[in-house]
C-alpha cells in the first residue's frame, strides 16, 4: 500500500512542476510587417479592377464605368515620395487616358487592343522605377 502512495505523491509533484513551467512568461516575437503606402494600395486596387475588366472583355461584355478612384494616382502617398517626378506625372496621365479609352464605346480600336494599350502604359511607367510588378502586370494582357 505504501508504494502506490509514493507513486501518487510523485505524480502530483511532477504535475505541479510542469504547470509551473507553463505559467512563466515566454519571450514574444515581434515581426516588422510591411505596410503598403497609399499608392501601393491604389495600384493593387487598379490591378484587381483591371483583372475584372479583362474577364468581362473575354466574356464578350463591354465595361461601362471608368473607376474614378484611379484619379487618386496624382495625390496618393508614394512608398518613395521622391519618385513622384515629371516622368511619373507624364506616365500617370498616359495611363489614365488609356484607362478611360477602354470605356470609349465610339472608338474604332478594338476593346482588347484598347485594354492592352492601358497595360502597356502601366509597364512603360514601371520600366522607369519600381520594376518588380512588371511580370504580374504582363499577365493582364489579352492574348
Amino acid at each position: 500500500m505504501r508504494i502506490p502512495s509514493i507513486v501518487i505523491v510523485l505524480l502530483i509533484f511532477v504535475t505541479a512542476c510542469k504547470s509551473n513551467e507553463t505559467e512563466t512568461p515566454k519571450e514574444k516575437k515581434v515581426y516588422d510587417m510591411y505596410e503598403f503606402s497609399e499608392m501601393a494600395l491604389l495600384m493593387e486596387q487598379m490591378y484587381g479592377h483591371n483583372q475584372r475588366i479583362k474577364q468581362e472583355i473575354l466574356e464578350g461584355k463591354i465595361p461601362t464605368t471608368f473607376p474614378v478612384d484611379f484619379l487618386r494616382i496624382h495625390s496618393a502617398e508614394m512608398t518613395k515620395p521622391e519618385e513622384r517626378n515629371a516622368n511619373f506625372e507624364a506616365f500617370s496621365k498616359v495611363f489614365l487616358e488609356a484607362q478611360k479609352e477602354i470605356f470609349n464605346d465610339s472608338s474604332k480600336v478594338s476593346l482588347p487592343d484598347r485594354f492592352n494599350t492601358m497595360v502597356d502604359a502601366c509597364i512603360s511607367c514601371h520600366q522607369t522605377s519600381c520594376t518588380g510588378p512588371i511580370p504580374r502586370i504582363n499577365k493582364l494582357r489579352i492574348q
